[in-house]
């Protein structure tokens, strides 16, 4: 079987579980904190970062994109269908989620509205593209999960929680984005995806009494437009 080592809030892992969720592959999961990573850990992670996939034969693969590229070679494709052409799509649709994972991050973690406002601007830009892109259907690309759906779940399932939390919603103005958010949610991978400890972790590191989220985006602090505080959410 194969094995993840995951940090429990890390986007770039919930996407690799999400993959192997929606394709029904048995895996194993270890956790560990990235404060103090074992040394065997570093042993078998080039850039020190999670997620890493364990394969069957006990071979350490890193980087979200080439274990999902891995996954997809060993296992049936979500949508088989597909050909060189809209594959390279969903692949290119595929790194517009990722590159926000982290200023997703950074957006929620920000202290002041401000700075949350700044670097959310950042992040509207994807949510811009991708609102056009979308339709009516459940998912990108239709009416069957494809793997553009599983590189954008971390992002979708995160704005979903602060919304519950905190009353923000970061799809006021995106239907669409917010349609796909709730499809997305009706699969049970939001929830299938992550462990039973995520969203409590998830709320005491972005959604605090230091966090504007946290505080329920309700204040209208001026200080410090530029704020440096880097994200440690992977």
């Amino acid at each position: 079987m194969i094995k993840i080592i995951s940090f429990t809030i890390c986007p770039f892992v919930q996407r690799v579980t999400a993959l192997l969720e929606a394709k029904n592959i048995p895996y194993e999961i270890e956790f560990i904190e990235l404060s103090d990573k074992p040394d065997w850990f570093l042993e078998i992670s080039p850039n020190g970062q999670v997620p890493v996939l364990l394969t069957e034969n006990g071979v350490a693969l890193f980087e979200s994109d080439a274990i999902v590229e891995y996954i997809d070679e060993i296992t049936p494709a979500l949508n088989e269908n597909a050909d060189p052409i809209e594959r390279a799509q969903d692949r290119a649709w595929g790194y517009q989620a990722t590159k926000q994972y982290l200023v997703q991050c950074s957006t929620m973690r920000s202290r002041d509205q401000i700075t949350f406002n700044d670097r959310f601007a950042k992040l509207k830009k994807s949510f811009d593209r991708v609102e056009k892109r979308l339709s009516e259907a459940p998912y990108f690309s239709g009416s069957e999960l494809g793997n553009v759906d599983i590189a954008w779940l971390p992002l979708l399932h995160r704005a979903q929680i602060v919304r519950n939390v905190s009353g923000y919603d970061m799809f006021r103005d995106y239907p669409k984005l917010r349609n796909w958010q709730d499809q997305l949610e009706k699969t049970g991978l939001y929830e299938r995806s992550i462990s039973d400890d995520f969203q409590g972790k998830f709320i005491n590191f972005y959604l605090n009494e230091e966090t504007f989220l946290g505080r329920g985006a309700s204040d209208n602090e001026t200080h410090c437009k530029s704020e440096s505080q880097p994200s440690v959410c992977c």
